[in-house]
């Protein structure tokens, strides 16, 4: 995930705001997410590390909304690209000095290869977690990501409604831009979607309009707003807070399916602060922490049951893709092989 400045404006919000954790009284909405003894026992821990992927500015949002709650709790926020994380907690591990309590990561691959390192735990709302979004009973989806097709809205007259919709003729001549497929593990599940789901003959047909190729989602996402291409899929939660800033841009959901990524998030055997740690863990994975991050980060949730949904989000209509992790692990290679050649695309 290639990291960038975001600012978010409080006072604009799209979609349900759902549950947020202003909605109830302070103690009964402190109680939801553990046992009054986990609560002491934490406030008396008084901190934790966490470290994460995500982008820094997002994660800043989220603990300021934890601590509206639990303000006795301090959470110091370590920010690395994944395969830096990765690297530096194998490295700490290695040397018995692992600072972490908490981490979050987008690639459940890479985080299940470390699994020896992590804690069984489950959140108090475990059951309500939809089970192909798991890897290992001890890593969460705290951040769900899902993939929704924007597009400039000075520029589109005819806005495309499906994801067949990319592959129409009159998109032709480089007006689809596209993150190519080997840039990360959410790019390949866009692909992995498109070829299990959309068609195998689905990358041919739009690779034929001349599609414009980005190494990630935020050039692609700006390059969007400044007309360079009219439309994009794009990871919703990178598009969200243009619309929200006013940016002339609009981005629906298309009935197909919406590819999601299920983060992997686990606390450490090595804790120092493992009270704090599960009081976090429980937050961010509760219907209000889900909701939170919906509502504001334009993230969605990997909940059976979501507690709101995205503007334009109809659940009658609109159903997750989730991609059965063997074979995400097991055809990454030799598919994204022929997203190169069917793309033109040279790493």
């Amino acid at each position: 995930m290639t990291m960038r400045r975001r600012t978010f404006t409080t006072g604009a919000v799209l979609g349900t705001a759902g549950i947020l954790t202003g909605s109830f009284p302070a103690m009964a909405q402190q109680e939801k997410f553990g046992s009054k003894e986990l609560i002491a026992a934490a406030e008396k821990e008084g901190q934790l590390t966490y470290y994460t992927a995500n982008f820094a500015e997002t994660e800043q949002e989220v603990i300021k909304e934890f601590n509206k709650t639990f303000p006795k709790v301090k959470v110091a926020m370590v920010r690395a690209p994944g395969g830096q994380l990765i690297t530096r907690i194998k490295t700490e591990a290695a040397a018995g000095k692992l600072g972490a309590d908490v981490v979050d990561h987008s690639d459940r691959g890479l985080m299940l290869a470390l699994a020896d390192l992590f804690q069984d735990y489950a959140p108090p709302n475990a059951a309500d977690y939809r089970p192909e979004a798991l890897v290992s009973p001890k890593f969460w989806p705290g951040v769900t990501l899902g993939w929704a097709i924007a597009y400039n809205t000075q520029l589109v007259k005819n806005a495309p409604k499906t994801w067949m919709d990319l592959t129409k003729p009159e998109y032709k001549g480089k007006q689809i831009g596209q993150v190519v497929g080997p840039s990360g593990g959410t790019t390949w599940t866009r692909s992995m979607f498109e070829r299990q789901v959309l068609g195998e003959d689905y990358w041919a047909k739009q690779a034929a309009l001349g599609i414009a190729l980005y190494p990630s989602g935020a050039p692609l996402s700006d390059a969007l707003v400044r007309g360079e291409v009219s439309i994009a899929p794009l990871l919703y939660n990178i598009i969200y807070t243009k619309i929200v800033e006013g940016a002339p841009a609009e981005a629906i959901f298309a009935p197909e399916g919406v590819p999601i990524i299920p983060y992997a998030d686990g606390i450490t055997k090595t804790a120092k602060s493992p009270n704090a740690a599960k009081l976090f863990m429980n937050w961010r994975l509760s219907k209000e922490g889900q909701a939170f991050q919906i509502a504001k980060l334009g993230n969605i949730t990997s909940l059976k049951e979501p507690p709101s949904f995205p503007k334009g989000w109809d659940p009658k209509v609109i159903k997750v893709w989730v991609p059965e992790f063997k074979q995400f692990e097991s055809l990454r290679v030799s598919w994204l092989e022929q997203w190169n050649k069917t793309y033109g695309y040279r790493q």
